[in-house]
């Protein structure tokens, strides 16, 4: 394989992929400015908040808001990593690509698998979530038929604008960014000025959440807030094939997603603390939509649907910037025919460059999950735990990858790299994954059937392993020969007389 080369312009952009192996059908029509934006609206920490805050705020207290620190803190660290990967490996697609140049077929395969389903299950997760808020802004009972439907209505809208080609996609996503931006430093704003009931001592009061003694666990409980708000910077890099000089361009937007939406979503957690009158009533459970009641409280009826408006533009852009995530990743399955179904899963649309059977399975598959909460009570709590459950392993995946190459001599040659601070930032953002995930599923309803209360350990268990079985029965990864596992440079020959090279054979671990 040949070295990376630097890249600078659209022609020294498709010379570097082609040095990777690939030649592109999508064009580079999104912008840097547009890149970090579908990073933000995947992110959105309007989406995050607004769908978390009851729960959090339930469960620890005001001093849930120092989840969003901490989780900020791991995944700038785990974004660092994914910025020297993409940086030598701009391939469409994201996790799966980048674990198979840093460790092999089978490895990657089982990354993308994960990740793949995870995403659809968010994509899922993020609907659902905004289904109550679409009902509310046009006066609809809240059953759970009635949410399916706005739910599945939102998902609609998301796919026909994926549909519209990378263009129309770059634009929603700036469209989205700005909206969401705006209306929640707006929001934001108005209620520290309007609706203050507390100073900021508070964020350090649990209010008795966590019976005192058990607090660790509440806050480990609570913390799902800040795990679930920060992911969805990966998505910069999962359209890479689409980016001008995504070398230097995609890392900077993934540090950007960060620090722009990590202060947003704190920003927004903050002022809604301060603004909900009752805590008690919300950590005992006596209310449990503290969120609908700050903003009838201050706005009205008619300002409340301005804002459930703007709630819903962050939802349908989340819900968008998702699904080019996972039909990227699922063309770059198709294109490596590394899965049943590649060869439809890889056809490109010539007119509107984009993978359109990939894009339909990333609107069908989240349609059957959301449809399946009416048979599960608390459906959101579980979708959004396993979600974030399998958008952790697919991130620790190449974590670990990206480590284990970085042991074998694995030196990053893209435009971004942490030179000597790779090791130890690899390292901490591991053990940062592997602390999140452990929290994830980690059984907190002893009083609950024994498959509730290990739902989340048990929904990946069964991923991994239909994974696993998948893997054995077809073994399509196998007969991929696309490029794998070369980041860890080759060993010099061992000696001309004896005939051998010595070349380390690529793993297919």
């Amino acid at each position: 394989m040949s070295p990376t080369l630097p890249t600078g312009h659209h022609g020294s952009d498709d010379e570097h992929l082609a040095s990777l192996g690939y030649a592109s059908e999508f064009k580079r029509d999104m912008s840097a400015w547009a890149n970090f934006s579908l990073g933000f609206t995947y992110l959105s920490p309007v989406v995050a908040i607004y769908t978390m805050f009851a729960v959090g705020l339930a469960a620890a207290g005001p001093p849930m808001i120092w989840s969003l620190v901490i989780a900020g803190a791991g995944q700038l660290m785990v974004a660092m990593v994914f910025s020297e990967v993409v940086a030598q490996f701009p391939v469409a697609g994201g996790v799966y690509p980048w674990a198979r140049r840093l460790w092999g077929r089978r490895y990657a395969w089982m990354t993308g698998w994960i990740y793949l389903i995870a995403l659809f299950t968010t994509i899922a997760g993020v609907v659902s979530g905004a289904g109550p808020y679409l009902a509310a802004m046009f006066g609809f009972d809240t059953s759970v038929n009635t949410v399916i439907l706005c739910s599945l209505a939102i998902l609609t809208l998301a796919t026909v604008i994926n549909y519209l080609g990378t263009r129309v996609l770059a634009t929603a996503a700036i469209i989205g960014f700005a909206a969401e931006l705006l209306g929640a430093v707006a929001v934001g704003v108005w209620l520290l000025l309007t609706e203050r009931h507390h100073n900021l001592g508070i964020l350090f009061d649990s209010f008795g959440a966590g019976d005192g003694s058990a607090y660790l666990w509440a806050f480990a409980a609570a913390s799902l807030v800040g795990i679930y708000n920060y992911y969805g910077f990966e998505a910069c890099g999962d359209v890479a094939e689409e980016v001008r000089n995504p070398g230097r361009m995609i890392p900077k937007a993934m540090r950007r997603t960060i620090y722009v939406g990590g202060a947003a979503a704190t920003f927004v957690a903050v002022a809604l603390v301060l603004s909900v009158a009752d805590i008690p009533a919300v950590v005992s459970g006596e209310n449990t939509d503290p969120v609908s009641g700050v903003l009838e409280a201050v706005f009205g009826t008619a300002g409340t649907k301005v804002i459930l408006g703007i709630v819903l533009l962050s939802f349908v852009s989340c819900a968008m910037s998702l699904q080019a995530a996972a039909s990227r990743l699922a063309y770059s399955y198709g294109r490596d025919e590394m899965i049943v179904g590649s060869r439809l899963l890889r056809k490109f649309s010539a007119t509107r460059r984009i993978p359109p059977y990939s894009l339909l399975i990333a609107g069908a598959v989240p349609a059957v999950i959301v449809l399946g909460a009416k048979f599960s009570e608390d459906s959101l709590t579980k979708i959004i735990s396993f979600a974030s459950l399998g958008i952790y392993l697919g991130f620790q995946m190449v974590v670990l990858a990206a480590l284990r190459a970085r042991l074998k001599g694995w030196k990053p040659s893209g435009a971004y790299t942490l030179g000597k601070w790779g090791l130890p930032v690899n390292a901490a953002a591991l053990v940062y994954g592997l602390v999140a995930i452990v929290t994830m599923v980690w059984p907190r309803t002893p009083e609950a059937p024994w498959y509730d209360n290990y739902i989340v350990l048990l929904s990946g268990a069964v991923v991994v392993v239909t994974g696993l079985v998948y893997m054995a029965v077809h073994r399509s990864h196998g007969r991929s020969d696309a490029p794998y596992d070369d980041a860890i440079p080759r060993r010099a020959p061992v000696s001309a007389d004896t005939g051998g090279t010595g070349e380390r054979e690529p793993a297919d671990v």
